[in-house]
């Protein structure tokens, strides 16, 4: 087995960061999505075997498909590969069904004797600024049902520095579940104003979110699962920031303002 680590998802969001990450510490990376040179795809399982092939260690993202966890997590394990797991912070408190991929990936994790780590991450800073919320926000109005309660944003880059230790590590991180946040916690009416101070957050209900998702054409299951995570957010689930990242990485998380001086300045 060589030292290459296996980067799942290697084009998307947290995903081609990480790859970048693990090469500027010097590590040999495979890069690996359904477009890259080494394809991966959870619908072909034809693809597993091959991208997991000769790596010591690989980055995942967890499958939508709960049935992919556990094949998936005993064939890293047949290959002899650490892995490292992006998930969501306080999925043990969101009722079942929701985020079963999240939830059967950690399952699978800890059912099996590979060496793992799981990385459970706060809404990221960049959901502002790629993809998810972007084209809201730079039309100057984002609609979502939240309150008050404030919400401590991690930024990407460093869930992709403690991915990259994680996987370059010789074993002091195995085993271990961590929470990854921004330093302090803020509402999203506050967040909001920090990326243009005329911008408007539209506090929705959950029944009104509801309708909105379903005229944009996302499905029911993703609807009530989307609730299920903005109602967990609303009772302070995700508010309470944590040390981890200033732990594991020597120095402050990235502060909101940080991330809006970088990206939106």
């Amino acid at each position: 087995m060589s030292h290459e680590i296996l980067v799942l998802g290697a084009t998307g969001k947290t995903g081609r960061r990480v790859v970048r990450a693990l090469e500027e510490s010097g590590a040999k990376v495979r890069p690996a999505s359904r477009t890259s040179a080494v394809r991966f795809d959870w619908s072909d399982e034809s693809t597993w075997q091959p991208a997991l092939h000769g790596v010591s260690a690989a980055y995942v993202i967890a499958p939508h498909d709960p049935a992919a966890a556990t094949p998936f997590v005993g064939l890293a394990q047949a290959e002899g590969v650490r892995l490292v797991l992006l998930s969501g912070r306080g999925l043990d408190e969101v009722p079942p069904p929701f985020f079963a991929g999240m939830r059967a990936a950690e399952q699978a994790l800890h059912g099996s004797d590979l060496p793992w780590t799981v990385l459970r991450a706060n809404n990221f800073n960049q959901n502002f600024s790629e993809d998810i919320w972007e084209s809201e926000v730079r039309a100057g109005r984002l609609s979502l049902p939240v309150d008050d309660t404030p919400e401590p944003f991690v930024d990407v880059q460093d869930i992709a520095e403690v991915a990259a230790l994680a996987l370059m590590s010789s074993g002091e991180h195995d085993g271990r579940t961590y929470d990854l946040t921004g330093p302090e916690a803020i509402t999203f009416a506050a967040a909001l104003k920090k990326i243009s101070p005329t911008a408007e957050l539209v506090k929705l209900t959950p029944d009104e979110y509801r309708e909105l998702l379903l005229a944009q054409g996302v499905p029911e299951p993703e609807t009530a699962e989307l609730n299920a995570m903005f109602e967990g957010m609303r009772n302070g689930l995700l508010a309470t920031p944590t040390d981890d990242i200033a732990r594991l990485l020597g120095r402050p998380a990235t502060s909101f303002d940080t991330y809006v001086a970088t990206t939106w300045r």
